[in-house]
C-alpha cells in the first residue's frame, strides 16, 4: 500500500486558521461508513444521530504550554524545543529544532535560568531525550515559559489558548490536542446525555505517533511513536456493558480510537488499565472495539487519514473529502467536524 495513495489536493483558504465564535457553530459531514452515503448538517445536530444505550468516548488530556525556546549554554545560540513525554520522572523526549546543534551531554538553559536542561540521549529525526532542572512546579514554569504548540499550518495568533483545549480536559501531558474534541461544550454534552447515551472518559496524551509525517513509500514501513494511555476501570465497565447491551461504542477523535482498539479483547470488550500505544490503524486493520467515530479532516498523506480510511474504506472517505472540499468546509485542528456512522 503506498503512502500516496492517501493525497489529496487541498486548498489553502480551507485550513482553518482560527476556530469558530462558539464551539458548536462547526458543520457536520455525517457518513456511512459501508456505502459512503452522506448528509450535510451543523455540529449542534449531531446528537441526533446518537441512539439510547450509546456510549460517547472522550479523551479528557490536556495540552501544556510544551513549546520552549531556549539558547545552548555558553554559546547562546537559540535552540526551539517541543515536550512530548515525560519517560522517567523529570526526564523528557523531545523534538528539536536545529537538533545537529544538540548532541549527547549538551546544556540548554530557558528563562534566565528557571529552568534547564542537559541531553541525555540523541535519538533520530530531530528526538532528544532531556533531564530537566529547575525548583518549584514544572507545570508553573511551563505557563510561565512555554506557549501553546500549535500546528505548523496554524498561522494566526490564537487570542484566546482554551480554545485549543477541550472543555473535559482533566490529565496534563499532550503536545497537541485531541481536536474532534474541540467542538463540545458542556452544555451540549448535557443536553447529549439526557438523549440516553453516556460520556465516559479515557486519556491518551498526544505526541509525535499522532502528528509525525509519514516519510516512507509503504505504508507498511511506517512505525508509529509510542503514545500514553490510560483507561479507568469505570470507562471500561461502562462500554462494556453497552457492548454486552447492544449499544454502540461512539469514539471522540482517532486518539480515543487508538486507545480503544490496543485495550480491546478480540470481542470488542475493553480492559482497563495504563500504558504506552504505537498501534498503527491503517487499512485492513480489523476493527474490534469502535462502532462510530467523530473526527475532523485530516492532513494528506498522514496516519490519521490512514486510520479514518481503515474505518469507513479509503475511496469513500477520499470521495467524501472531495464532497466537503467542493461545499467549502473548514479542515484541520480549527476545523469542522465528520461523523462516521453505522446507518443513516
Amino acid at each position: 500500500m503506498r503512502t500516496k495513495d492517501f493525497s489529496y489536493h487541498l486548498p489553502k483558504h480551507l485550513i482553518a486558521q482560527q476556530p469558530k465564535e462558539r464551539r458548536t457553530d462547526s458543520r457536520l459531514l455525517v457518513m456511512d461508513r459501508f456505502d459512503g452515503r452522506t448528509v450535510h448538517t451543523q455540529f449542534r445536530q449531531f446528537h441526533r444521530y446518537l441512539r439510547p444505550g450509546d456510549v460517547l468516548v472522550l479523551n479528557d488530556t490536556a495540552v501544556i504550554p510544551a513549546r520552549l525556546l531556549g539558547e545552548k549554554e555558553g554559546t547562546g545560540a537559540v535552540v526551539e524545543v517541543l515536550l512530548l513525554r515525560e519517560v522517567r520522572p523529570d526526564e523528557w523526549e523531545c523534538l528539536v529544532g536545529n537538533a545537529r546543534k544538540v548532541k549527547l551531554g549538551t546544556p540548554l538553559v530557558f528563562g534566565d535560568g528557571a529552568l534547564r536542561m542537559r541531553c541525555t540521549h540523541v535519538g533520530k529525526e530531530g528526538l532528544r531525550t532531556f533531564s530537566l532542572h529547575y525548583e518549584g512546579s514544572l507545570d508553573e514554569i511551563l505557563e510561565h515559559l512555554g506557549d501553546m504548540p500549535l500546528p505548523p499550518y496554524i498561522h494566526e495568533t490564537l487570542e484566546d489558548p482554551e480554545r485549543y483545549q477541550t472543555v473535559y480536559r482533566r490529565e496534563k501531558g499532550s503536545a497537541a490536542a485531541p481536536t474532534a474534541g474541540l467542538h463540545f461544550t458542556e452544555d451540549y454534552l448535557r443536553q447529549i446525555e439526557e438523549t440516553g447515551v453516556d460520556a465516559v472518559f479515557l486519556t491518551l496524551h498526544v505526541g509525535l505517533g499522532t502528528f509525525r509525517p509519514v516519510k516512507v513509500e509503504r505504508v507498511e514501513e511506517h512505525h508509529m511513536h509510542e503514545e500514553y494511555y490510560s483507561v479507568p476501570e469505570t470507562t471500561a465497565a461502562r462500554i462494556n456493558r453497552a457492548r454486552r447491551e447492544g449499544g454502540r461504542v461512539v469514539a471522540v477523535g482517532t486518539t480515543s480510537v487508538r486507545t480503544l482498539e490496543t485495550v480491546a479483547d478480540a470481542d470488542g470488550f475493553i480492559r482497563p488499565g495504563s500504558g504506552s500505544s504505537d498501534l498503527f490503524i491503517y487499512p485492513g486493520y480489523p476493527f474490534r472495539a469502535v462502532d462510530a467515530m467523530l473526527t475532523n479532516f485530516h492532513l494528506p498523506e498522514s496516519t490519521l487519514l490512514m486510520m479514518v480510511s481503515a474505518f469507513a474504506g479509503r475511496k469513500h472517505v477520499l470521495s467524501v473529502y472531495e464532497e466537503a472540499i467542493e461545499k467549502e468546509y473548514r479542515f484541520y485542528s480549527f476545523g469542522d467536524a465528520m461523523f462516521l456512522t453505522d446507518k443513516l
